[in-house]
């Protein structure tokens, strides 16, 4: 059944607000140092009980601001607080951030890294440092907090090893306690990221290879050297066909996108089930044949039943992106809640994707199509009852789809490529555009078969409501441009780099340059209690 048409977990965000940073360290007479001013990160801090107003840190190149945000109805009250400046007075330049925790105080810890190849781990209550982690041998780009455990943290180096390490007391003189290099990348690193479950980890970088790869469980008691891994368990550089700097898991599915190819595609390695036994190290695959391009532990050998080792689901449209890289987007995935990606481009648009409505829109659709064939009316006295769920919007002013079917029916290219993984850098007919519209030809021909047609015609619908509703909810075609569900744009000039979603999904913020922060809000009302880290 199709959703109510008022349920507030629909609701996509808003703009809020925005705040711009001043760089302490720029003079504004002569506007020194102007280059500084861009936020990299943003990650909001997972620990707090829920109902808390949730605190995030954005981190630029000197600095760390750390953020609260109150819910509220009053759209002239400001929801931001500062709570807390961090700044960074050494040479580096710092470009990530994560959270961590003490283990005896539970006081909010900030792990932040850069170009000097150390991560800095400070305590935000008094912004002082607490430990540095010394090890790699080139700048690090993005850091990343194990969701089984505060105190495990990954770095990803443009020495193209990923690090683990601890900040437990018992690994203090030892704080790394696992190294994944060997041959698995070959250029710098961009992006890292944990499974839910702590025990996989996704790197990727300049190199556009993503690697997955299963740890071990890790000793809790000092450990004289680290372990090193030379191979990840899945390796591909065909998902994308230039440098990859952001990948996240979504369940046991991959999100990943690459520049230049204003996309972020969803993909699944076949074989791979989070539930099954974890592999040990020495199970990963080596590169016996270099000609190779992917390799994978969970399905070594294509087969009839399996013929591929990875399989594009979906593409999600992020036009404008233009040559910028490090630009990253942020899913919102928690139990009971709509799953929402989010990304900014480089035109100062914001995108976003709720992950439920693509399920509700293939249901509302098949009861369509089942109450024509089932020859019901659907207007009118005796109509069939189909909820249309509230955000699909119908189009005026066109011919009802019936003219169209008429003449049009079953002539939609269908563009579906095949799901064997061999061939995953497909495009749509007609390529990729510059603007917010994905390529008519990505319209899966699906969405204008017979059945749709006449029943939208009974309803009055035009072909082109079914083709404005295929092109945002219709994930048929794996490489089809998927149209952002809302799309907001700030003044000209924005360009965006991270965006940060609060544990229960009410506030996304979306960091660039500029040192520039927007704030974007869902269900306006007063909501918990104050918790300050």
């Amino acid at each position: 059944m199709a959703p109510a048409p008022d349920a507030a977990e629909w609701e996509l965000p808003r703009l809020r607000t925005s705040f711009v940073f001043q760089d302490d360290f720029a003079n504004p007479e002569d506007g020194a140092n102007q280059d500084l001013a861009e936020f990299f990160d943003v990650k909001f801090y997972p620990y707090n009980p829920p109902g808390a107003p949730p605190i995030f840190a954005a981190a630029s190149k000197k600095h760390a601001v750390i953020c609260r945000l109150t819910q509220t109805t009053d759209k002239d009250a400001n929801p931001c607080e500062v709570l807390q400046l961090i700044r960074d007075d050494s040479d580096s330049e710092n470009c990530a951030c994560t959270w961590s925790r003490d283990p005896i105080t539970y006081e909010a810890w900030l792990c932040v890294a850069g170009n000097d190849a150390t991560i800095k781990v400070y305590n935000v209550q008094t912004a002082k440092l607490v430990k540095t982690l010394v090890g790699h041998g080139g700048g690090i780009n993005d850091l990343a907090t194990s969701p089984a455990n505060p105190l495990i943290i990954a770095s990803a180096s443009d020495d193209t090893t990923i690090r683990i390490w601890s900040l437990a007391a018992a690994h203090d003189k030892q704080p790394c306690l696992c190294i994944l290099g060997g041959e698995s990348h070959l250029y710098n690193l961009l992006s890292v990221s944990f499974h839910d479950n702590g025990r996989y980890l996704l790197s990727t970088g300049h190199d556009q290879v993503i690697n997955m790869w299963a740890l071990p469980e890790f000793p809790t008691d000092h450990l004289d050297v680290p372990y090193v891994f030379q191979y990840p368990h899945f390796s591909s550089s065909e998902v994308h066909n230039n440098l990859v700097d952001c990948v996240a898991f979504y369940g046991d599915l991959i999100l990943s996108r690459a520049c230049h190819e204003d996309s972020i595609v969803l993909w699944r390695i076949e074989g791979f089930s989070s539930s099954d036994p974890i592999p040990g190290p020495l199970e990963a695959p080596t590169p016996t044949d270099m000609t190779k391009q992917t390799r994978s532990y969970f399905n070594p050998t294509p087969s009839a039943d399996r013929p591929a080792m990875f399989t594009r689901l979906a593409q999600f449209h992020t036009p404008e992106c233009g040559v910028q890289f490090f630009m990253r987007f942020r899913m919102f995935h928690a139990p009971g809640k709509h799953p929402i990606l989010a990304f900014a481009n480089a035109k100062s648009k914001t995108f976003f994707w709720d992950f439920a409505r693509f399920g509700a829109y293939r249901e509302y659709m098949a009861e369509l199509r089942e109450a024509h064939r089932l020859g019901k009316p659907l207007t009118g006295e005796g109509a069939a009852v189909v909820q249309k769920p509230s955000w699909l919007a119908v189009k005026r002013g066109k011919k009802p789809a019936a003219s169209a079917a008429s003449t049009n029916a079953g002539t939609g290219r269908d563009v579906t490529p095949s799901l064997s993984g061999t061939n995953p850098s497909a495009t749509p007919a007609g390529g990729a555009t510059d603007k917010d519209q994905p390529p008519s030809a990505s319209i899966p021909s699906a969405s204008l078969d017979p059945d749709t047609l006449a029943a939208a015609a009974q309803l009055g619908w035009s072909r082109d409501t079914l083709q404005a509703w295929a092109s945002m909810y219709d994930l048929s075609n794996p490489v089809g441009y998927v149209k952002a569900h809302r799309t907001l744009q700030i003044e000209p000039g924005f360009v965006g780099r991270q965006v940060g979603w609060s544990p229960e999904g009410e506030w996304c913020v979306v960091v660039g340059n500029g040192n520039r922060a927007l704030i974007y809000q869902r269900w306006g009302k007063e909501k918990g209690v104050a918790v300050s880290v």
